[in-house]
């Protein structure tokens, strides 16, 4: 029997919200923070401009969303006044406040505030190479993986040309038909990696062309060596600077760093009435390093200049993350907090709007709004260090210098074998495309492909 008269009860409530709903046209009061309510022209677009659309839909009512006068969300002055959404909705000026509110004990006895659509908590944000392990491998770390990719097939493509110089140009050769050259493949890769370690791995070029390829690629590795020591060195002073940060506890024991959150908010007094040490901790450096900052703007660009770590609710940090990608946000989360909305005290559209929002997040809507509204800029993996990896453009010169170096060698070692060839031709009477088709079979040939050429040019003989 009771549970008849409580359904009725229920029924009832939500007949007479309706018509209420139907008769006036609900007022509701946000406060323009991206990206729960921005400017769009004349109009306001928004995670929480998204959410009253739904909410809209679900309980079939019309509304109209205006700002909030004094930009605030709401606090109780001395005298017991409120100010902000706070203050419109317990005046009854707006219907709803729809927008990032905190649920906190002194909101709960002002207002109604409905089931959570939301939930965070406290971390801290700082710009990425702050934050950042130390690699397993860091000595790969001054080139970008690009880069190695890059050195290895200049490497492959300088031993191939050196080689191929040593093959062709004929002040290699003590003479073709014996197969004494210096320049094997194998030995061609070995000269060019004793190089790389400044290390002379002898027999050296003998020919122009042989010369200017070698002169070319140690040229190169002493640049390539010079950058990577230096950005080497770069890395390890910025590590040695710099501790790897990744809990509020590892924040309140080092100096290295300033760190705060915005003056005067919720996130303050947190701190400021904690009773955990470590939190009491954090909240006496702020107070005596004066480290707060007037609003999260300002604590985003001291976290991107580096050596500052900003202190703010996890979901506001999580977006400028996403759109900033050299910060980072902690791992760790405290203090649990929720977002709700807030209606006049006996309010009958709050029983409604929790089972509102408790259907849309249990239809994953909610969820599909988050990553709508939180979506990345940054491309994926990226990172952004105050000593970066080298990548192949940065050093796209020094390639360019290696690659022309490479193609004139070769160019000089063919025309010392059409020279040499035009010189056989002329004493033997022959013809220069004989001779110099003669000279390369001999030099790439097959062995038996050369004997088989010289004894049917003895026979003709």
């Amino acid at each position: 029997m009771r549970d008849c008269v409580a359904l009725l009860f229920c029924v009832a409530a939500v007949t007479a919200w309706r018509v209420s709903a139907d008769a006036k046209e609900l007022s509701i009061t946000t406060i323009k923070e991206e990206p729960y309510a921005m400017s769009r022209g004349s109009e306001l677009e928004g995670f929480c401009i998204d959410l009253i659309s739904e909410l809209s839909r679900e309980l079939g009512f019309e509304y109209k969303v205006s700002l909030v006068k004094d930009n605030r969300y709401g606090v109780k002055d001395p005298s017991g006044t409120w100010n902000g959404m706070m203050g419109e909705v317990i005046r009854r000026e707006a219907d709803l406040a729809v927008a990032p509110l905190t649920l906190t004990a002194v909101r709960e006895m002002a207002v109604d505030m409905s089931t959570p659509f939301m939930y965070t908590g406290l971390g801290f944000i700082l710009r990425r190479d702050l934050s950042s392990e130390e690699s397993s491998f860091s000595l790969l770390s001054p080139f970008s993986t690009d880069m190695w990719a890059g050195l290895l097939i200049a490497f492959l493509l300088t031993g191939l040309c050196m080689f191929l110089v040593g093959r062709i140009s004929p002040a290699e050769w003590a003479g073709p038909d014996t197969e004494e050259q210096n320049f094997t493949l194998l030995h061609s890769f070995w000269y060019i990696t004793g190089a790389l370690a400044l290390q002379g791995a002898g027999p050296h070029p003998k020919g122009l062309s042989g010369r200017l390829v070698s002169a070319i690629w140690w040229l190169f590795a002493i640049l390539l060596l010079a950058c990577y020591f230096g950005n080497f060195n770069s890395m390890l002073h910025s590590n040695n600077k710099h501790v790897s940060i990744k809990t509020f506890e590892e924040l309140a024991n080092q100096d290295l760093m300033d760190y705060g959150t915005v003056e005067g908010g919720s996130t303050t007094a947190f701190f400021k009435n904690s009773r955990n040490p470590v939190y009491r901790r954090i909240y006496e450096h702020m107070e005596r390093k004066k480290s707060f900052v007037s609003s999260m703007e300002e604590g985003l660009r001291l976290a991107q200049e580096g050596n500052f770590a900003f202190i703010g609710e996890a979901v506001s940090l999580d977006l400028a993350v996403a759109r900033h990608c050299q910060l980072s946000r902690s791992d760790e989360t405290i203090t649990m907090r929720a977002y709700t909305i807030a209606a006049p005290l006996g309010s009958p559209l709050l029983k409604n709007l929790t089972i509102a929002i408790l259907k849309l997040s249990e239809s994953g809507e909610l969820t599909h709004l988050r990553q709508k509204w939180w979506s990345s800029s940054c491309a994926a993996g990226s990172r952004a260090n105050t000593s970066e990896a080298l990548r192949p453009h940065d050093l796209r010169g020094l390639f360019l210098l290696l690659g022309l170096g490479l193609g004139v060698g070769l160019l000089l070692a063919l025309l010392e074998l059409l020279s040499g060839a035009r010189n056989q031709a002329k004493d033997g009477k022959k013809s220069c495309c004989s001779v110099l088709t003669s000279e390369l079979n001999q030099r790439f040939g097959s062995k038996g492909g050369s004997a088989e050429g010289d004894d049917s040019g003895k026979s003709k003989a």
